[in-house]
């Protein structure tokens, strides 16, 4: 798997999914390292989770509500369950996501 992630990272389980990560599960959430190669695209769908993640490295193009959105290094983005999203990726791009499962949603 790619990704700059430090060597204790790597001894993660793999997540089974759509895209590469890691997986480090949490009491009331997944924590996933993901990334991304420049090129990559993750076609429209929805999830039941809550999930939350900030760029690492490179960029991800958030397709979502009819917009396009860009985030970069240190910024953070939120897609909420149910909606549906896709993302695109121009250039290799490493993020830590936070996939909050419903019944542990806290009120924003």
């Amino acid at each position: 798997m790619s990704g700059l992630y430090p060597d204790k990272f790597r001894t993660l389980p793999l997540f089974s999914g759509r895209f590469d990560a890691y997986k480090l599960a949490a009491d009331g959430a997944d924590v996933l390292l993901a990334s991304y190669a420049s090129g990559d695209h993750i076609e429209a769908h929805s999830h039941d989770t809550d999930n939350y993640g900030v760029i690492i490295r490179g960029e991800l193009i958030l397709h979502m509500h009819g917009a396009v959105q860009r985030f970069g290094i240190g910024d953070w983005y939120h897609v909420p369950a149910h909606v549906e999203h896709a993302a695109s990726f121009e250039q290799d791009t490493d993020e830590i996501e936070f996939w909050f499962k419903p019944t542990d949603i806290a009120a924003e």
